[in-house]
């Protein structure tokens, strides 16, 4: 093609017309308001109930297999209604909730999402990650790092539910999605059951150890037994004006998150207790583990009780009520905190005051 010596021959149309023809695009052409004072997203705030999840995942029990004769996972996604049809819960994450039923194993596989599973309901089952079988129980947090084989075995009488959080939509905007499956299926266990826990369970005296670089926990499994006994021994405390009692599932070495996409916490509302409003960049999914109250975001109530999931979107006012006069309510949330701080992107504010931080 040859170039016009004299621009102002083109009309400004066929100037158009002409450079996205050569894959360009004129900034001045982008729609009106591209450039927001705040951000603006389709994903709403939202609530799933526990007693209809439930539901649904044992009819899919009954209907759907798990293992050769069925699906690798019998999983159901909590899809945000705001967004598009297969958009995850919040932009970057992807929450949903898993059964395993008695005698079932789910194949072992790996990807580079990494996941975190948050257990809901069921005993005698255990999650086999790069060959250590890690015991789930109610209230039990085990991480799947990027990479890390993971397979699913119910050796219980009873069913098993939990939460999985993935973060699957930022690996795949990202092109970065890989995945494999064990050639044997379900990967034979290499190591003793919970071993990391044994090996940097203690937390305040740990080994000496070559940790990997890519930054996630090698504690594969945070117990509820201990979550709960540090909750009790803080509930006299002030705690924070905008989440109560919070605690932060941390690496044992760096004391930073268990992973570098995923924040994980757990807090716990008083009898009577309302936090103050503030809102925040990162996205965060909840699960609620014990009690009933409510979540007021943008002047909304959605109301809560135990085993529901919510899911908030970042940069909404939010604050939590336990209007219960005599017990309390525990909530679990994922966020994605630590990606934001890594690109200098993670800002929190209170309503009184709107200067950011």
């Amino acid at each position: 093609m040859t170039l016009s010596a004299e621009p102002h021959a083109l009309t400004l149309e066929a100037f158009h017309t002409a450079v996205r023809g050569e894959a360009l695009e004129p900034l001045w052409l982008q729609p009106d308001g591209a450039m927001t004072a705040e951000p603006v997203t389709p994903f709403c705030p939202y609530r799933w109930r526990w007693r209809a999840v439930r539901e649904r995942m044992l009819q899919a029990g009954a209907l759907l297999p798990v293992g050769k004769e069925g699906a690798a996972r019998r999983v159901l996604i909590f899809r945000n209604p705001g967004a598009p049809r297969g958009a995850p819960t919040t932009p970057p994450l992807g929450a949903a909730i898993q059964l395993v039923l008695p005698g079932e194993q789910a194949p072992s596989h790996r990807h580079s999402p990494a996941a975190i599973r948050f257990i809901i309901e069921g005993r005698d089952a255990c999650t086999i990650v790069d060959g250590e079988p890690c015991t789930m129980t109610p209230g039990d947090l085990i991480l799947t790092p990027s990479w890390a084989w993971h397979g699913h075995v119910n050796a219980g009488a009873g069913p098993i539910f939990w939460l999985d959080v993935l973060d699957v939509p930022l690996v795949a905007s990202l092109y970065q999605f890989f995945y494999e499956e064990h050639p044997d299926g379900l990967e034979a266990p290499r190591r003793a059951p919970d071993a990391s826990l044994a090996r940097y369970g203690a937390g305040i005296l740990l080994p000496q150890d070559v940790l990997p670089a890519h930054g996630d926990s090698p504690l594969l499994r945070y117990p509820w037994a201990v979550a709960e006994a540090r909750l009790r021994a803080l509930a006299d405390t002030p705690g924070d004006p905008f989440d109560s009692v919070l605690l932060t599932y941390t690496h044992p070495y760096t004391g930073g998150p268990v992973m570098p996409t995923m924040t994980c916490r757990i807090q716990l509302l008083r009898p009577g207790e309302r936090t103050r409003a503030h809102r925040h960049t990162a996205s965060v999914v909840y699960h609620v583990v014990r009690g009933r109250g409510t979540t007021i975001v943008d002047g909304t109530a959605l109301d809560w009780e135990a085993g529901d999931v919510l899911a908030l979107p970042g940069w909404v006012w939010h604050e939590h009520v336990n209007a219960a006069p005599d017990a309390e309510a525990i909530l679990f949330s994922v966020s994605d905190e630590p990606v934001l701080r890594a690109l200098g992107l993670y800002r929190e504010e209170s309503r009184a005051d709107t200067r950011g931080a």
